[in-house]
């Protein structure tokens, strides 16, 4: 069983080495020329204000856990669909409730308006 795993491995090996290599070679034949202007973060062709420590609406982390629960969820039933006639009726059921949760957890968040921007 372990000899399955030896190319994975291989690849493991190489890409880390590969990486090693890309960025030791270029720390050491890169040019080091610093200016404010390089040295200044850039975020989306718009110059930053104000402090990187402000406070952000709460809104921006409902929308991402909002996203990552019904990405995840998504995820869950793709090996459901692979498995789905194997699983027969009882698949089907257990499938069923699955997404009727997943709909009473949408009508809620739908319901509390996390879905609207202000």
């Amino acid at each position: 069983m372990p000899e399955g795993y030896l190319p994975i491995l291989v690849m493991v090996i190489i890409a880390s080495a590969f990486a090693v290599i890309a960025l030791g070679v270029s720390a050491l034949l890169g040019p080091r020329r610093h200016n404010p202007a390089k040295d200044e973060p850039y975020e989306s062709g718009i110059l930053p204000f104000g402090d990187a420590r402000r406070r952000f609406p709460i809104q921006f982390y409902v929308v991402a856990v909002l996203f990552i629960l019904f990405d995840v969820e998504i995820i869950l039933m793709y090996p459901w669909a692979m498995m789905a006639r194997r699983l027969g009726l009882f698949g089907l059921i257990q499938m069923g409730i699955f997404v009727a949760i997943l709909l009473v957890g949408f009508v809620y968040a739908w319901k509390n308006d996390a879905f609207k921007w202000q």
